[in-house]
């Protein structure tokens, strides 16, 4: 019975640690073609919200005009994509032995707190909407729960560890 709930627990744990870090690697990918989806996105109005579409508009024509007299700066945003790529690879380690690197995921969990303060002070320094800056922290909010419950999946199994 403890080695099939042990065995079913860490299957778990496994299965959000690869959805976490898939969807980590996806979002940082999406730096890469950032003024292909911009344009993309400003073809197809009606996925904007009204309140947006201005703060997108411009936001697209800065990309592009960056890009066009300045293309070396675009290198930022590849290094952005990057980022996310080796944070994502991070959680081979829980994977591996999530008791053992249980720290990464708390590592991963103070860095979506820290997504607020980050948001709050450099989005008015680089005139960013307050509601952007709040798409933002969303990230930080929505990254943080599956953390937690993997967290917490992980302690159980410890505890099952600790047992035999």
């Amino acid at each position: 019975m403890a080695a099939t709930t042990h065995r079913r627990l860490l299957f778990r744990i496994r299965a959000l640690l690869v959805f976490f870090a898939v969807s980590l690697a996806i979002s940082g990918i999406t730096a890469f073609p950032i003024e292909t989806e911009l344009h993309w996105l400003l073809q197809h109005p009606s996925l904007i919200p009204d309140m947006m579409e201005g703060f997108i508009g411009r936001a697209y024509d800065a990309i592009a005009t960056t890009n066009k007299n300045y293309p070396s700066l675009a290198y930022g945003y590849d290094w952005l994509a990057f980022a996310h790529i080796v944070f994502a690879l991070m959680f081979i380690g829980p994977y591996r032995d999530p008791v053992k690197n249980i720290w990464v995921i708390e590592w991963a969990m103070l860095a979506c707190v820290a997504i607020f303060p980050v948001a709050f002070f450099a989005g008015p320094v680089r005139q960013i909407p307050v509601y952007w800056s709040l798409i933002d922290c969303s990230f930080g909010v929505i990254g943080i729960i599956p953390l937690w419950i993997c967290r917490k999946w992980i302690k159980r199994l410890e505890a099952l560890n600790n047992q035999v």
